[in-house]
């Protein structure tokens, strides 16, 4: 495993911090404590400069600039932050997924290393999740899955998996030393007990009762395998 010391020493070389928040009205940010907690915890491994206060006042000002003079629905909320504490924080206008939306995966055959430490922190530098999802068309692909050296299932591109094997526990998820994001709503979902983690294969997706992916922005939402 790298130490962070040297993760901090490949990441000042231009890679920023990213996280996406969901803002709801008339409930404000969704799990705002999680997204700030795992910022500052990337921050400070990666050796970034983070100002909570500056970050809310940023987050404040596109609620703000969106809403303009009229009502708004969800948003989207992107906030990147650079190694010297800057920050870029853009609004969008978040549609919702029809009811009874079911999402088509599809399993990359680009690979993750589960030694990169990277993968751990949400940064923008993401080159094997673009090349995983250049991989199908989009008309036809709603996510990519990306497995390990191992071909241990990691995550999709844009979301951690679940699984619901049918045996009434709680959903499985691949664990971080698999190498991948630590999703806020994974992290949520397992704080509650209601997701556990294991180590995963694709063979363990085909037989799931259910397979489920999911983050922040989105919940979960119900998927398939092709």
């Amino acid at each position: 495993m790298s130490s962070q010391s040297e993760v901090r020493d490949r990441h000042v070389a231009g890679f920023g911090l990213i996280e996406t928040l969901r803002w709801q009205p008339g409930a404000g940010f969704v799990r705002l404590e999680r997204h700030l907690a795992r910022l500052a915890a990337s921050a400070a491994a990666l050796g970034f400069a983070w100002s909570e206060a500056s970050g809310m006042e940023k987050l404040r000002q596109a609620v703000e600039t969106a809403q303009g003079d009229g009502e708004i629905g969800p948003l989207r909320i992107r906030l990147e932050l650079a190694a010297d504490g800057g920050m870029e924080v853009a609004a969008l206008a978040l549609a919702p997924l029809p009811t009874g939306t079911e999402w088509q995966l599809r399993i990359a055959s680009t690979r993750l290393d589960s030694e990169n430490a990277l993968l751990r922190h949400k940064v923008t530098a993401r080159g094997a999740y673009d090349a995983a999802r250049a991989e199908f068309a989009r008309h036809d692909t709603d996510e990519v899955i990306l497995l390990n050296e191992r071909r241990e299932v990691c995550e999709g591109t844009i979301t951690s998996i679940f699984v619901d094997t049918g045996d009434g526990g709680p959903l499985r998820t691949p664990a971080i030393r698999c190498g991948l994001l630590p999703g806020v709503l994974r992290s949520e979902l397992i704080d509650q007990g209601r997701a556990v983690e294991t180590v995963l294969t694709v063979a363990d997706l085909e037989r799931a009762k259910a397979v489920l992916v999911g983050n922040s922005l989105r919940g979960l939402i119900a998927a398939r395998l092709r």
